[in-house]
Formats: C-alpha cells, sequence, structure tokens
C-alpha cells in the first residue's frame, strides 16, 4: 500500500527543491485503504463511504451542517478502497472503558475545556517553555527528561486532575510504505512512541483516569509497524482512528468560536469532546507550506480526511488547501480555527531525530537531523515559537522570510488572535537555554 500525508496538497514542484507532493503522486496511485477507530471494531472497516464532490466546495466560509453525513455504514466494506492493509486484534489495545453514548449519534456542539494563554507558575507576563536534551530515545532516559520538562513547567496538577480522561495527538504522517534512506519513521518524521510511552506515565502517574492516543491515520499499520500498539497495551491506552466516527454513530461538530477564519464549525470524533484534557505530542520538523510544523500544525490530523476533501477522487484534506493560490492564506487560518475548535493543554515536541528540508520523505529535499531536544509548554503558541527558534528560524518572521517561504506564518496569526505570544522575549524558558541547543535547519 503506497502511504499518504495529510500535509501535502497537489501543486507544481518548487523550482529550488523539485518537491513532488503527496496529493500528485496520490492521484495517480488510485484509491486505498484507511484505518478505522478501534472499539469492537477491526481496521478492515473503513471510513464511512466517500461524499459527492459538493459536500465541501473550497469556499472561505462552507456550510458547517453540510459536512455531517447521517450514518457511516457497518459493513466492513469501503468504497474508499477495495481492500484494507493490516487486521490487528481489535481488543489488544483499547482500554475498555470507552462509553460514547448509543443513543447519540451527533453532538450539537464540543465545548472543550479551554487551554491557558499564560502558563500558571510563570510570571504574569511571561509564558514558560521546557527545553531537555537527549540524544536518543532509550526508555529510561526518555522518561527522565520528560518528567525534566514537567517539573520544569511547575507539574501538571494545575492540567490533569484525578480522574481526569485525557487524549494524546501524535503526529504519524505518510503511511508506512515511505522510507527516508534507511531511516526509520520513528527517528526522522514521526512521533517516536518512546516520547508518547514516556508522558503517557506520567500522565498516569499524575492522576489521569484514561489515555486515548489519537490520530487521523492513513493505515492502521501506522499503529501496528511504528510501536504503538505495543506501546499503547504498556500504558492501557486505546488508539483511535480520528479518520472514523467509531464507536459513535456519527461525527460531532465543533464550534470554533467568535471570530473564525475559514470554518465557523469543523468535524470531529466525539472522542474530542468526551476528554478533559487535550495535549499535542508532535515532531519538529519542517513543512513544505507552513514552514514548520510542531504542536498547532499537528491538529490538522484531528479532521476525518473524507469529511475535507473536494473531490471523492482526492486522498488528502484538499478543501484545507483550498484551489489555485489559497493555500498561502487558507492554510495557515485553518490551523488557527482548528486549535480554537480544540484547544491544548499540553504540548511535547519530540526532537530527539528529526528532519530538515520538509515534513515527509515525499519531499525530496528531506534529510535527517539530530537535535536531541525535548520541548514541551503549556501554551502552544509559546512552545512552538521556542522549537522554531531551537531550528535556528526567526518564529515572528513573516511570509517569504524563511521558514514561512510559502505561506503566512500561523504563529504570528495565533499571537494577533492572543491565543500566545511568538516573541521571544516574552517567554521564560527553563532548562537548557535556545542558544545551547540550536541546530540550524534547512527550510522546506
Amino acid at each position: 500500500m503506497k502511504g499518504r500525508s495529510d500535509e501535502e496538497r497537489d501543486r507544481q514542484s518548487d523550482s529550488l527543491h523539485k518537491a513532488v507532493s503527496r496529493r500528485h503522486f496520490l492521484r495517480g496511485m488510485g484509491a486505498a485503504a484507511v484505518g478505522i477507530l478501534a472499539a469492537g471494531c477491526r481496521p478492515e472497516q473503513l471510513i464511512e463511504t466517500p461524499e459527492s464532490t459538493s459536500t465541501l466546495a473550497p469556499t472561505v466560509r462552507p456550510n458547517p451542517t453540510s459536512t455531517i453525513a447521517p450514518t457511516i455504514p457497518s459493513s466492513p466494506t469501503s468504497t474508499i478502497a477495495p481492500t484494507a492493509t493490516a487486521t490487528p486484534n481489535p481488543t489488544s489495545t483499547i482500554a475498555p472503558t470507552i462509553r460514547p453514548n448509543p443513543t447519540s449519534t451527533l453532538a450539537p456542539t464540543i465545548t472543550p475545556r479551554p487551554a491557558p494563554t499564560i502558563t500558571p507558575g510563570s510570571s504574569p507576563s511571561l509564558a514558560r517553555v521546557a527545553i531537555a536534551r537527549t540524544a536518543g530515545y532509550d526508555r529510561k532516559v526518555v522518561r527522565q527528561q520528560v518528567q525534566a520538562l514537567l517539573d520544569g513547567l511547575g507539574g501538571v496538577a494545575d492540567v490533569i486532575r484525578p480522574g481526569a480522561r485525557v487524549a494524546i495527538k501524535v503526529n504519524l504522517t505518510g503511511g508506512t510504505s515511505y522510507q527516508l534512506a534507511g531511516v526509520p519513521a520513528i527517528e526522522s518524521y514521526v512521533t517516536h512512541p518512546e516520547v508518547v510511552r514516556a508522558l503517557g506515565e506520567l500522565l498516569r502517574d499524575a492522576g489521569a483516569r484514561e489515555l486515548f492516543i489519537v490520530e487521523a491515520v492513513y493505515e492502521w499499520d501506522s499503529y501496528r509497524l511504528w510501536g504503538y500498539e505495543e506501546m499503547a497495551k504498556g500504558i492501557n491506552a486505546a488508539l483511535i482512528d480520528l479518520n472514523n466516527a467509531r464507536p459513535y454513530g456519527d461525527f460531532a461538530s465543533a464550534p470554533v468560536g467568535k471570530n473564525w477564519f475559514i470554518y465557523e464549525n469543523l468535524t470531529f470524533n466525539h472522542i474530542l469532546e468526551e476528554i478533559d484534557v487535550f495535549v499535542s505530542v508532535s515532531k519538529m520538523k519542517c513543512h513544505r507550506e507552513c514552514g514548520v510544523t510542531h504542536s498547532m500544525k499537528n491538529l490538522i490530523g484531528l479532521a476525518p480526511v473524507a469529511r475535507y476533501r473536494l473531490s471523492g477522487q482526492d486522498f488528502s484534506r484538499s478543501s484545507f488547501h483550498g484551489v489555485n493560490n489559497e493555500s498561502k492564506t487558507r492554510l495557515p487560518r485553518i490551523i488557527l480555527d482548528l486549535n480554537r475548535a480544540r484547544p491544548i493543554h499540553l504540548s511535547l515536541i519530540d526532537g530527539i531525530k528529526s528532519t530538515e528540508g520538509g515534513e515527509g520523505p515525499w519531499q525530496p529535499s528531506l534529510a535527517q537531523v539530530k537535535p536531541g531536544v525535548l520541548i514541551a509548554g503549556k501554551n502552544p503558541v509559546a512552545t512552538d515559537a521556542v522549537a522554531t527558534a531551537v531550528m535556528g528560524f526567526d518564529p515572528t518572521s513573516e511570509y517569504p522570510a524563511a521558514p514561512f517561504l510559502r505561506a503566512d506564518n500561523h504563529l504570528n496569526l495565533a499571537h494577533d488572535l492572543k491565543l500566545g505570544t511568538n516573541r521571544l522575549k516574552e517567554i521564560k524558558v527553563v532548562g537548557a537555554s535556545i542558544d545551547d541547543v540550536r541546530v540550524k535547519f534547512k527550510p522546506a
């Protein structure tokens, strides 16, 4: 099976890097299978029947009610792809305490607990971001360093209350068929499971009752082959495929709130309204269109692909990119809409081993880098700003300055919305300093 990216659209190759987008590649390869939300369902039961091309028009303000389908077929047959690539035991990684309301097929709105804009424990004028060093993914060392990060933030008692239900959004992009010159995906462009394991254990210690690892995976093998099934068993976490509404009857509609940019409401799996705490665990890397992809950009993977494509022949969220040259302004603003519809309470960025020059192996300029860092914060804007600075970029630069060569800087947009600050002078960095760990990345 060919892998797919949530993060690329079909466009002409860049004259410098001659990058080929995955969207263009996908159109030539035909349909492929998508993994499922596992809760007593097998992964060969794929996502809902593709919708007509009129479901999402490439307009700036679509009708939010048009993206909600009435039901999801119960048949394991999917019109998106004739077959699936993996059939893992659905009970092996699913905690037995997912309890959706079986009589409710569509919640009217999601009202998530708001994320703080300034970290408790820091001075009133400064957000706090922690940096820790580790050269590799040794389990014991990674846990020690993640613990040091959380301690540097003043602990997580203000975030995790006893009995909390917590979702951890990881970055598993592209499917499993892509490879970067023999370098494992988890040591280059996707979140390493040992980072998630360490955080999950510590959140359990802090009082979390249930853990859900969530991602709109292209295929269930992304969870299986990249070590997530085994890891999830170890921390008693449920693996959820956000491309599917199961075990619910349908998706939920999440309001963005006042001053929304592109979408007034966004379509999510109901699990995202049932949780108490939402955590983004991303990979520190460049992105061809958005410049950088950290904890805020990671939320692109919350949206089910089939609900955000311009036609049934697309295998990516093409409506997020729009048509012609809309992506420059549209995609960064959708990142902000997503972050307001589902606010982040805690960000953790895996920068131990990463990539420069792009977000995945479909970019010819991609190369592995080894910054040897982990970065955490309770405000995603400040956390992503520090990660961008660690990569050698100015987090306040604007298109067309690097790394924001092809789109507006979503961190500047977030700052203007008062979601947090990307001004380094307004951020208190604890642990290692930015200067001590800075590694100059090549932009995509």
